[in-house]
């Protein structure tokens, strides 16, 4: 044990303890007239009630959070008094302090910016969500979440600019700021208001109309929210001397999002399934007559497992069938709609197939052909369903795409610049234009040759795809899409050669091989296999690669670099 003068003379000799007695600073951060700072002074009755509006809300007003940069400190005593006010557990946070760094050497500042819910004019999490388990209160203006309601979809995590719907795993469903709704009701404030010991919270009353005004008028601008629809209302105060460079310092630390497996497995199936019935309903129109039966009950199949995964996404499973309650206003809703009543055509549509001729789906059953009651039958209904088979396909196909159509607007949501844009949509279409004809041909459906040829056709528009994506990302000024393209090219970068190089044997390689050597009966099952490996890999990186807003980001006039 070293004894204290020991301690005190090894302490001595350090050099920068000795460096800074002879300047006469012993601590940086110690004032040079070592004047002691006075003790802060217990919040009173008196400042909280100047942080809280002296009425209610009046006609065309709601209440509103107002913020103060320059006061914060960072001490997150608003964050863990949110969590005690609502009992989450500590990785699950209502009300978060986000920490902004900019500025040169020796000059760099740091701020912090205190966020719960912005309780938007025009909440994204409202008309995003497909149970309707959002309500924006008319006399407060406070959005409002109902956990009775919710199903667990998620969806309005990635509708919200801003991040504030917080998924809660153990409940199996998300939960979110509403201004410490009952407090206000008994005339009490929020309790982060009440915890915030610098006063750097503070409630108001804003007028809509006004509010709308002045954000249009100054969209874009340091201070002023995103210009995504959903005009948040809260009012920030910057700093008074913000550097031009000042970021959040979580953009410089990027790491792959969740995959949402579950939903990897059913956007590529349920695009398989629909490219393979839009295959069969063409073959069936142009005289095919081998295996279509078999192809259309397959894919039925393969359509069916993909729905049921999605059911694994869901936090509360058995209230999967509220999904389509919204359907007016949520791409989910219409999603889960426009697959239902697919699956139930394509049903029928499969059934006549096998049932009926496969050539032209008419009267010309092997199997009830032996069975002689069943013949005149046959051939008084025949003709008649032998017609309406082309049209079920085509309702089939008009459904299927309709619901791919669907799937890809969900994700294109202003929270995820990586996703929102045309090349999403493209992206599932094409994706059901490959692995349709593959499956098709490894079943044996159809011409062996002609869906080789649309294969490599659809995977080659793919792989270009594929590359006009990445340009876009590593080309654009955005820093969520330059950290897209960082984690493609560093963390990512091994699984996003692998997803091009699956896509490039799978989908052209093999397809060709097969057009070229017709008898081999391995080419096209092993192009298919290889090619849903590839797509499967893909749909993960679209999850795991993408960069959301973060929370401070839209108030900030944010430069190029993503780190």
């Amino acid at each position: 044990m070293v004894s204290r003068g020991n301690w005190c003379s090894w302490m001595n000799t350090l050099p920068l303890l000795t460096r800074a007695t002879e300047d006469g600073v012993t601590f940086v951060m110690t004032p040079k007239a070592h004047v002691r700072a006075p003790p802060p002074r217990p919040l009173g009755e008196t400042d909280l009630a100047a942080r809280m509006p002296a009425r209610a809300p009046g006609a065309g007003e709601q209440y509103r959070f107002h913020v103060d940069m320059g006061t914060c400190v960072g001490c997150k005593c608003c964050v863990v008094a949110c969590n005690e006010q609502n009992g989450n557990p500590a990785a699950i946070n209502w009300r978060r302090v986000g920490e902004i760094e900019g500025g040169w050497y020796p000059n760099a500042q740091r701020s912090y910016l205190s966020m719960g819910c912005n309780h938007c004019v025009e909440p994204t999490c409202l008309s995003g969500c497909p149970v309707d388990a959002y309500t924006k209160d008319p006399a407060t203006g406070i959005v409002r979440h109902s956990a009775d309601a919710c199903i667990g979809c998620q969806y309005c995590t990635w509708n919200c600019s801003y991040g504030v719907p917080q998924y809660n795993p153990e409940r199996g469903v998300v939960g979110k700021c509403d201004m410490c709704y009952g407090r206000l009701e008994m005339d009490q404030a929020p309790a982060c208001v009440s915890a915030c010991p610098t006063g750097a919270i503070a409630i108001e009353i804003v007028n809509i109309a006004e509010w709308r005004d002045l954000y249009a008028a100054a969209a874009a601008a340091p201070g002023v929210p995103a210009e995504d629809g959903s005009v948040s209302t809260t009012r920030i105060t910057m700093p008074a001397q913000l550097p031009p460079n000042a970021k959040p310092i979580d953009l410089t630390h990027i790491r792959p999002a969740e995959p949402h497996w579950p939903l990897v497995v059913m956007t590529v199936l349920t695009q398989l399934s629909v490219g393979a019935f839009a295959t069969i309903w063409m073959l069936q129109l142009l005289g095919a007559s081998t295996h279509l039966g078999i192809a259309a009950l397959t894919s039925l199949m393969v359509g069916g497992l993909a729905l049921a995964a999605s059911t694994l996404h869901l936090g509360r499973p058995v209230h999967a069938y509220r999904a389509v309650k919204m359907w007016k206003r949520s791409w989910l809703s219409r999603e889960v709609l426009l697959f239902s009543a697919f699956s139930g055509v394509a049903a029928v549509y499969a059934a006549a197939l096998w049932l009926l001729g496969p050539a032209e789906a008419g009267p010309y059953v092997p199997f009830l052909q032996t069975w002689g009651p069943a013949v005149p039958y046959l051939r008084m209904w025949g003709p008649a369903v032998a017609g309406s088979a082309a049209i079920l396909g085509a309702l089939t196909v008009l459904l299927g795409l309709a619901g791919v159509t669907a799937s890809a607007y969900i994700y294109r949501v202003p929270s995820r610049p990586a996703w929102n844009t045309r090349f999403t949509v493209v992206q599932f279409h094409v994706t059901a234009g490959v692995l349709g004809p593959l499956f098709a041909a490894a079943v044996g459906a159809g011409d062996r040759g002609w869906l080789a040829v649309a294969a490599a056709s659809m995977a080659g528009a793919g792989i270009v795809l594929l590359a006009l994506r990445f340009f876009r990302l590593t080309a654009s000024d955005r820093v969520e899409l330059k950290g897209t393209a960082r984690l493609l090219s560093t963390t990512l970068a091994s699984r996003f050669v692998v997803r091009g190089m699956l896509l490039a044997v799978g989908g052209v390689v093999l397809p060709l091989l097969a057009l070229a050597d017709p008898q081999n009966p391995f080419c096209l099952p092993l192009a298919l296999v290889l090619a849903i490996g590839g797509e499967i890999l893909g749909r993960y990186l679209f999850f795991t690669s993408v960069v959301p807003t973060h929370m401070a980001a839209p108030y900030l006039a944010l430069q190029s670099e993503a780190a």
